[in-house]
C-alpha cells in the first residue's frame, strides 16, 4: 500500500489539532526555515514553510507524507528530503493551492513517494 504524500505517516508522533505554526523545519542535511502555516485536511496535509534568507524569502508547500518526525519539545519538524530537493520544488503558490487540484498533483510527483 502506497503512503499517501497528502498525510501525515502513522509513525509521527503527532495530536490532531496541535499547531505547528512557528516550528523549525529540519531537512536530511540541516535547517530550512520555519513553518508559515499548516493543514490537517484529510487527504491534503501539507506544511508552508517560510525559508527566510535561506532561499531569499521563497515559501515552499511539503506535503504532510514527507514529515519524518516531530519533535514538540525542541519545536521541530524532520523531513526526509534533502536542501537541495526543497529548494528546487515548484514555489508555494496560494491561488493555484485553493482552486487547482493538478497543483497538488504536481507537488506530489515532485516529492514522490516517502524514501523511508
Amino acid at each position: 500500500m502506497t503512503q499517501s504524500m497528502w498525510a501525515y505517516r502513522v509513525t509521527v508522533a503527532r495530536l490532531p489539532g496541535m499547531d505547528l505554526t512557528g516550528f523549525k523545519v529540519e531537512a536530511t542535511d540541516g535547517s530550512i526555515g520555519k513553518v508559515d502555516k499548516h493543514s490537517d485536511e484529510v487527504g491534503a496535509a501539507y506544511l508552508v514553510v517560510d525559508t527566510g534568507p535561506w532561499i531569499f524569502g521563497k515559501e515552499v508547500l511539503i506535503p504532510a507524507g514527507t514529515v519524518s518526525g516531530i519533535d514538540v519539545d525542541d519545536k521541530k519538524i524532520y523531513v526526509d528530503r534533502t536542501k537541495e530537493q526543497i529548494k528546487n520544488a515548484p514555489e508555494f503558490d496560494k491561488d493555484k493551492h485553493l482552486g487547482d487540484s493538478g497543483y497538488h498533483e504536481s507537488l506530489g510527483s515532485y516529492y514522490g513517494p516517502s524514501e523511508h
